[in-house]
C-alpha cells in the first residue's frame, strides 16, 4: 500500500512524465534489491528541458511507497518549483546538487547507504578487483573522503573534485554513488557497484587468500561491456526490471 498522493500527469510534460515514471521505477527497485535505508538517501534526475529542474523523492515517504505523482520538482537550490504537500530533505541534496550543476552528463543521481557498499568503504583498499562485477566499476572509480554529514555547501567542490568524469563514487565510511545519462544507466551502475561490494564481504567473511584480477584485465572491461551489452546494457535490462515492478506492485506508475 503506498501513500495517496494526487496524480500531476496532466500538469506536466510527457517526457517529465516518463522520466517520472522511471524514477519511481528506481526507488522500488532500490529497496526490492535491499539497497534502501529507511527513508534516508536520494534518487535525481534532472527534467527533460531548458530549466534546471530536478525530481527528487519526497521526505518522510518510504523508497517502496514511491510513485511517479509522488516526486517533488526542485531547482538547483532545493527549493520547490511545484506545489506538493510534501518537503524535501535539504541536506540531502547537497551531494545531488553538486553533481548535477558540473555534470551535464548526470541526468541521474543515485546514492545509497547500503550495509555491503558502507562495510567496503570503511576498508583501507577499498573495492578489490575480485570479480567479473568489480571490473567494470574499477574501470570508472573515484573516491571521496568522509567529512561528515553532507550539509555544507563548501564540501560540493571537493566533491566534485573527486568524483571528476567518473561514473562510480565511493564515499568513504559512508556508502555508495552512481551516475547516469537516464535512470536506468544510474541503476544498472549501483546495482554492480552494490553487487561488487557484497561479493568482496562474502569472499572476506570465507578466510582465504583472495586472488586479484589484472589491470590490463580491468583496462578491457569497458571495451568487453560494450562488446557483450551492444553498449545498451541499461537498455536491455531496464524493461525487464519495468515488467517485475509491474508484476509485483504497478502503483509506481501513478
Amino acid at each position: 500500500m503506498t501513500a495517496a498522493v494526487r496524480t500531476v500527469r496532466e500538469r506536466v510534460s510527457e517526457a517529465e512524465w516518463r522520466q517520472r515514471v522511471d524514477l519511481a521505477a528506481c526507488y522500488r527497485l532500490v529497496a526490492l534489491y535491499g539497497m534502501d535505508d529507511l527513508i534516508f538517501t536520494h534518487i535525481s534526475a534532472r527534467v527533460p528541458g531548458p530549466e534546471h529542474h530536478f525530481l527528487i523523492n519526497p521526505y518522510g515517504l518510504t523508497f517502496d511507497e514511491m510513485t511517479a505523482s509522488s516526486m517533488l520538482k526542485v531547482d538547483l537550490d532545493g527549493n520547490k518549483v511545484m506545489q506538493s504537500e510534501h518537503e524535501i530533505n535539504p541536506a540531502g541534496f547537497t551531494i545531488h546538487s553538486a553533481v548535477h550543476a558540473a555534470r551535464e552528463d548526470a541526468q541521474c543521481v543515485l546514492h545509497v547507504h547500503s550495509r555491503n557498499g558502507i562495510a567496503v568503504s570503511a576498508q583501507r583498499d577499498g573495492v578489490l578487483p575480485i570479480s567479473q562485477h568489480s571490473i567494470f566499476v574499477l574501470a570508472s572509480l573515484a573516491y571521496h573522503d568522509y567529512e561528515g554529514v553532507a550539509l555544507d555547501d563548501d564540501e560540493k567542490p571537493r566533491l566534485v573534485r573527486d568524483l571528476g568524469d567518473k561514473r562510480f563514487l565511493m564515499l568513504r565510511n559512508h556508502g555508495l554513488l552512481t551516475v547516469g545519462r537516464s535512470v536506468a544507466d544510474a541503476f544498472l551502475a549501483m546495482y554492480f557497484f552494490e553487487t561488487s561490494c557484497t561479493i568482496q564481504v562474502r569472499a572476506q567473511a570465507g578466510g582465504g587468500e583472495l586472488r586479484l584480477i589484472g589491470g590490463d584485465i580491468i583496462e578491457r572491461a569497458p571495451a568487453q561491456m560494450r562488446q557483450v551489452t551492444r553498449g545498451a546494457g541499461a537498455e536491455l535490462a531496464w524493461p525487464g526490471l519495468l515488467r517485475k515492478l509491474d508484476r509485483l506492485d504497478p502503483s509506481y506508475a501513478s
